[in-house]
């Protein structure tokens, strides 16, 4: 099978800084079920061609046989997974190319973080569900697609046209979100994987569609195709993606949860045909649940409770004057601004996309001058860095911000936040690690995101409110968000801080 990557920048060659990939040589990587090659067909300083070629052994592949395969004595020797881009693809693309799907590059950092013109091309997709679903899930994130339905044969139109297509994508994005939509669609569009969705599956769709997965109108479909329909799974994935700083502001749709009939669904027994995947020791998912999901169900994501919560206290405490410190999307902005009890808004972030993302959500000209008179400023700083910008409000916020920090650095944000700007209130939210054990998918230890460094226990956080508000004069009560399990506690924790 084979993958195709085209560019045309200027100087078209650091296509192989970028992919960690010399174009003058020919790379070998060993898989568990064959070789991957990575070489250059066509490389000069205006057009370059990375090309990934999946030589697949049909002996191994039998180790990793799963539903797709036929049914009969031949059927795990002859099949289309040697020839067809797959999860084996996506396995190998994962492998090779680690590196490039974490947006890395230190000898051109800056490039990593371009949008680049691109072209990829895929000779032979499954895709269930037609050249109309490639479209529809490649379409909304910015690609022209050009998908061409293959023929059974050529000579004999009367046959019709094969569940493949012949797959080309065109045009700008970063790289690194390029080759991870791929990673999560590829399986997606064949509807079939190799492997068993091992425990820590959803860490991998979470990852992988971060900046571009919760913001997809089509990310329940994604999700549920990727985890194979496993409700349990797929649940916990749209709420992780509904508690994400790109997700839309509404509630998770429960409708999302709902199944659609699949290949890769479970068997009668509720465990699938699927193997382990290569080069890791996965186990077998979770049954399926019987029945589907209740649409009429109201079902209100934890970024929904958390935006509620932190309206609520500041209500709570006649906090009009508010700014946002970490306001990322914006999604707590925009709440703000449809709220006349708020006077005076500003939100500040370190990075510029999500700051663009925030000001796109605020709509300006569509909004009634009065909203966009009370909000002051949406400006770029960074919380370790005295600003006399953060000054003079009555309340800062830091929802889901702080396990972001590294925690040398959250000495220099307490005296920043706590001792300069000194607002009359602070409140803080954050995970409660304690939480994690009952998100399915999420694996032993790992962390709901994998920009976190760190997530608190319940005693932890008490642990760190307590010294920063007794040394900074206030004091400060805790507020669990969502629902308070007896044993771990509620997902988020929410101190809020007042002097």
């Amino acid at each position: 099978m084979l993958l195709t990557i085209t560019t045309t920048l200027n100087q078209a060659t650091d296509l192989g800084f970028l992919l960690h990939k010399h174009p003058d040589r020919v790379h070998l990587f060993e898989q568990s079920f064959g070789t991957a090659h990575v070489f250059y067909p066509d490389a000069d300083e205006h057009r370059c061609t990375a090309a990934l070629l999946l030589d697949v052994d049909p002996v191994k592949l039998v180790r990793t046989r799963g539903r797709g395969t036929p049914d009969f004595s031949l059927g795990q020797y002859v099949n289309d997974r040697p020839y067809a881009a797959s999860s084996l693809l996506a396995s190998a693309m994962a492998n090779v190319f680690r590196t490039a799907m974490r947006g890395r590059c230190n000898a051109r950092p800056e490039l990593a973080e371009t949008p680049l013109p691109l072209q990829i091309a895929l000779p032979a997709l499954p895709c269930r569900g037609g050249p109309g679903q490639a479209e529809r899930f490649f379409g909304p994130l910015g690609w022209h697609v050009d998908a061409v339905p293959v023929p059974l044969d050529a000579e004999f139109a009367e046959w019709g046209d094969s569940r493949y297509v012949t797959l080309t994508l065109t045009g700008e994005l970063r790289l690194s979100d390029a080759l991870n939509q791929l990673y999560v669609l590829l399986p997606v569009l064949d509807d079939a994987k190799h492997y068993w969705l091992a425990p820590d599956e959803v860490d991998k769709l979470i990852r992988a569609g971060e900046g571009w997965l919760a913001a997809h109108p089509d990310r329940g479909a994604i999700t549920r195709r990727y985890l194979a329909n496993r409700r349990s799974l797929v649940r916990t994935a749209l709420g992780r993606l509904a508690d994400s700083d790109g997700a839309p502001e509404d509630a998770l749709d429960p409708t999302e949860i709902e199944e659609e009939p699949s290949a890769s669904e479970p068997d009668e027994q509720g465990e699938p045909d699927e193997q382990g995947e290569p080069g890791q020791r996965g186990e077998p998912g979770a049954p399926q649940d019987s029945g589907k999901a209740e649409a009429k169900t109201t079902v209100v994501s934890l970024a929904e409770r958390r935006i509620q919560s932190v309206m609520h206290a500041l209500h709570d405490e006649d906090a009009r004057r508010v700014i946002d410190l970490g306001c990322g999307s914006g999604k707590l902005l925009a709440r703000l601004v449809r709220d006349d009890f708020f006077s005076e808004i500003s939100g500040t972030d370190v990075s510029y996309r999500a700051l663009g993302h925030a000001w796109r959500r605020l709509r300006w000209d569509q909004r009634p001058r009065r909203e966009n008179d009370r909000v002051q400023d949406v400006f770029q700083g960074a919380l370790t860095y005295a600003d006399e910008r953060f000054r003079g409000y009555e309340a800062a916020v830091l929802m889901e911000v702080v396990e972001h920090i590294d925690p040398p650095r959250l000495g220099a944000m307490e005296r920043v936040v706590f001792g300069h700007a000194a607002p009359r209130v602070v409140v803080v939210t954050t995970p409660n690690a304690e939480h994690n054990v009952r998100y399915e998918g999420l694996a032993p230890g790992a962390m709901r995101h994998p920009d976190h460094r760190f997530e608190w226990t319940r005693a932890e956080f008490h642990d760190w409110a307590g010294r920063v508000a007794a040394e900074h004069g206030y004091r400060v009560r805790y507020v669990p968000v969502g629902d308070d399990d007896p044993e771990v506690g509620a997902p988020t924790q929410m101190g809020v801080f007042t002097r």
